[in-house]
């Protein structure tokens, strides 16, 4: 259930669905041996304007974007820093559904690595939250959530809270 080696991934996009809306920003954290060694947090041009909601959501502007990686480039740099490595996301099946229907549009093909969800691990460990939604796990765990809806914020805050859970099941197997 936990991991040594792994790269936490956070994406911001467009929308909710991985076949009519885009990524817009990847953020990805590798860790080896409990220890951050590497970091990326690119932009991704979208086909299609980011919407007022989206901006007020993420601080992310149309104009942030327009210099940023088309999105074959931006799924390669993604798949060249976290090969071979576990995935692991808050809520795994919004960003790995995305990074899946990326891959097959792009090269048809999906991704290869493994993957851990931190809302199911959050599950079978801390079982009085109300909800297991990022925020609350913050909030849960005393972990800064402030800049949160960003990638690479949201990756820091999914590292913070994976370490906490892992901490706790640490002590429940000793």
């Amino acid at each position: 259930m936990f991991e040594k080696n792994f790269v936490i991934v956070d994406l911001e996009t467009t929308g909710l669905s991985p076949l009519k809306n885009e990524i817009i920003e990847i953020g990805a954290i590798k860790v080896e041996n409990g220890q951050v060694v590497d970091t990326m947090d690119i932009f991704v041009k979208p086909k299609n304007p980011v919407s007022y909601f989206i901006t007020n959501l993420t601080g992310i502007t149309n104009e942030m974007l327009k210099d940023g990686y088309e999105i074959e480039d931006g799924m390669k740099k993604f798949i060249e820093f976290s090969e071979n490595y576990t995935l692991i996301a808050h809520n795994a099946r919004f960003d790995i559904g995305f990074l899946n229907s990326n891959m097959n549009s792009c090269f048809n093909k999906s991704l290869e690595n493994k993957y851990l969800d931190t809302v199911k691990i959050s599950k079978e460990i801390v079982k009085d939250l109300p909800n297991y939604k990022l925020g609350t796990l913050a909030k849960y765990f005393n972990v800064d959530y402030e800049g949160a809806h960003r990638a690479l914020k949201d990756c820091e805050i999914t590292l913070d809270i994976y370490n906490n859970l892992n901490e706790i099941y640490s002590k429940t197997k000793v």
